[in-house]
C-alpha cells in the first residue's frame, strides 16, 4: 500500500479514497432508505426484513401498529393483510393515518399471483401497490426499487 502511495506521489496523481461508511465525497452523511414493515407472522417477518437489509435498506419491523410510534423517516411502508376485504382497509386507514405521506404496498396470500399490482385492489385498499404471497425476494426488491430506488 506505501508503495502505491509512494509511486502515486512520484507521478503526481492524486489519491481518492472511498467515502466511509454513508457519506457522500463532498457532504454530509447520506440517510438510508427507511422501510417499515408490518407482518404479524414473526417468520415472515424476519424473512422480509433480512432481504431487504441484505439489499441495503434500513428496515424496522413490527407485529402491530398498536402501541407502535410511527418511524417519522419512513420511506416506504409494507403491510401483510390477511383479510383484505374485512379487516385488511380498516389497517391500511390505520397505518395511512401513522403514515400520511408515506406510500404503502400490501402483501397477502389473498391475492392472486395475477393480480395487477398497482391495479384496482391497490386502488380500493388506498395502497400503491399489492404483491401475492407467496412472494419472492426479486418480486419485493423490485417492487421497493420502483417505489423509492435503490438504498443510499
Amino acid at each position: 500500500m506505501a508503495a502505491k502511495s509512494a509511486a502515486r506521489k512520484l507521478l503526481g496523481m492524486r489519491q481518492t479514497v472511498p467515502p466511509p461508511g454513508n457519506r457522500t465525497p463532498t457532504g454530509p452523511p447520506v440517510p438510508m432508505s427507511c422501510i417499515v414493515i408490518y407482518e404479524q407472522d414473526d417468520l415472515m417477518r424476519a424473512l422480509l426484513e433480512e432481504w431487504l437489509r441484505g439489499a441495503g435498506y434500513r428496515v424496522h419491523g413490527v407485529s402491530t401498529i398498536h402501541g407502535t410510534p410511527a418511524q417519522d423517516d419512513a420511506d416506504l411502508v409494507i403491510v401483510s393483510l390477511y383479510m383484505p376485504k374485512y379487516a385488511g382497509a380498516r389497517l391500511v386507514g390505520e397505518i395511512r393515518a401513522a403514515y400520511p405521506r408515506t406510500p404503502l404496498v400490501a402483501i397477502s396470500a389473498q391475492f392472486r399471483a395475477d393480480l395487477s399490482t398497482a391495479g384496482a385492489t391497490a386502488q380500493t385498499l388506498g395502497v400503491a401497490q399489492v404483491i401475492a404471497k407467496p412472494l419472492t425476494r426479486d418480486a419485493l426488491l423490485a417492487t421497493v426499487r420502483a417505489m423509492i430506488g435503490p438504498p443510499n
